[in-house]
């Protein structure tokens, strides 16, 4: 269910957000080419607090690395295990603290919605593909270090830590039997770039943050689906559409 409902509302919306950035992008360009420039939000890098809210739209993947055990004889059987990409989305809310005029720091809680289809294929070519689903509530901790402001652009790049927090455990525990399972706590190191695009009335931020997780979720199971493998790390690439004051 959380599968497809991912899908259905990934389709759903694909063509409302194309056209609303191809609107915001070709609004600044439209008025650049106009004699009459309009600087928008003149006082805004001057503010020591920030509020907003984002949109994410990610691709996501586990890391795998085999276990010793996976080349012993009583795992004979399986060929490989291969996790594979799988697409999500996130909300979440934006605090933003001025340190200088090209410093900041950012506090960015939101709520997650991953999935991790991991393939287990066989020597008798069956494959068993287990889906992890996933609800996390993370809280990025990022530094943001801006450019010079060229009229109504500003470049920047962001880089800091996440933790999380799985908050669908009992769906998850109901699922559990004969499943491979991950834990509950997980943390990111983050990295990304973006523009900061001022307009009269707000500040959109396009943003692309890649993240690398630190811990590992693998959780022993007793079906055997752990056996082979040592730990399982959190691979994300999130396209962001943030809005602020």
């Amino acid at each position: 269910m959380h599968s497809s409902y991912i899908r259905h509302l990934l389709h759903l919306l694909r063509y409302k957000i194309v056209s609303t950035l191809a609107t915001i992008f070709l609004v600044p360009l439209t008025c650049s080419g106009q004699e009459a420039f309009q600087f928008n939000l003149p006082f805004s890098d001057a503010k020591w607090l920030h509020y907003g809210f984002s949109i994410g739209l990610h691709t996501s993947n586990l890391q795998l690395k085999y276990s010793d055990k996976f080349v012993t004889p009583e795992m004979d059987s399986v060929h490989s295990i291969m996790p594979a990409n799988a697409f999500g989305f996130s909300l979440g809310f934006i605090t933003d603290f001025r340190l200088e005029d090209q410093f900041n720091i950012r506090v960015l809680p939101k709520v997650s919605f991953y999935e991790f289809p991991v393939d287990f294929n066989y020597t008798d070519g069956s494959t068993n593909r287990q889906l992890i689903e996933a609800t996390f509530v993370e809280i990025p901790v990022l530094f943001k270090y801006k450019s010079e402001r060229h009229k109504n652009f500003r470049f920047y790049f962001v880089g800091g830590v996440a933790p999380g927090l799985e908050v669908s455990g009992k769906k998850r525990k109901e699922q559990s039997d004969n499943r491979l399972i991950t834990h509950d706590f997980n943390v990111n190191a983050e990295i990304g770039f973006g523009i900061d695009m001022y307009y009269p009335l707000f500040k959109f931020s396009p943003e692309i943050r890649f993240s690398k997780g630190l811990v590992n979720l693998l959780k022993e199971d007793q079906y055997g689906f752990s056996d082979g493998i040592e730990s399982l790390k959190m691979n994300v690439v999130t396209l962001y559409l943030q809005f602020s004051d």
